[in-house]
C-alpha cells in the first residue's frame, strides 16, 4: 500500500517497532544506509518481535540507490503516474490534515537526532514537505511514533484497505 522510508536511522528499536508497524498496515520498509546499528542488532528483533518475516522490507547503500528502487517499483506498479515523496520534517507548512494520501505514496523520515538533511529537503523541494501538527514550542515526537500517526492516517484515508 505505502513505502516508508527511515533515512539512516540511528536507534535500533524505533527501527523495530517501524518493522512492526509496517507489517500490521501492511507497507513495505525501506533503510537508508548507514545504519547506527547492525541489522541483527537484538535491540531490533526484540522490538520487532517475529514481525521481521512478515514486512516486506530493503536495506539501501544511500538515498539515491532507496529512490532508484522505488522508482522502478512504482513504474511497475503503477505506470505512467508520477512517484509521490512525502518528506516528513518540521519545517513543512503542510500538515497531514491538508494531505490526500494514494496508494504507492511514499513516506520519507529522517535521523532521530537531526531528521533529514538539508540537501535531501532541498534536493526534493518544499512542495513534497509534511509535518505532523503538534503544540506550538514542542521539537518532534518519536521516529517510531511519527512514523505510525503518518502511516495510520494515510491507510484511514484509504478506508483500511487490506484489513482482515
Amino acid at each position: 500500500m505505502f513505502d516508508v522510508v527511515l533515512f539512516q536511522p540511528e536507534i535500533p528499536p524505533n527501527t523495530g517497532n517501524a518493522i512492526r508497524m509496517c507489517a500490521n498496515a501492511g507497507c513495505r520498509l525501506h533503510l537508508v544506509e548507514p545504519l547506527g546499528f547492525a541489522i541483527d542488532d537484538a535491540r531490533l528483533r526484540r522490538a520487532g518481535l517475529d514481525y521481521h518475516e512478515l514486512t516486506v522490507m530493503q536495506v539501501h547503500a544511500d538515498w539515491v540507490a532507496c529512490l532508484n528502487t522505488l522508482r522502478a517499483a512504482h513504474a511497475e506498479r503503477a505506470p505512467g503516474t508520477a512517484l509521490r515523496l512525502h518528506l516528513l520534517t518540521t519545517r513543512a507548512t503542510r500538515t497531514l490534515r491538508e494531505t490526500r494520501f494514494l496508494p504507492g505514496d511514499v513516506l520519507v523520515f529522517g535521523q532521530e537526532t537531526r531528521g533529514l538533511p538539508d540537501w535531501l529537503l532541498d534536493e526534493v523541494g518544499a512542495g513534497h514537505w509534511l509535518k505532523i501538527p503538534m503544540r506550538p514550542g514542542n521539537r518532534s515526537l518519536n521516529l517510531s511514533n511519527a512514523a505510525a500517526v503518518v502511516v495510520f492516517e494515510a491507510w484511514r484515508q484509504q478506508d483500511y484497505a487490506g484489513m482482515g
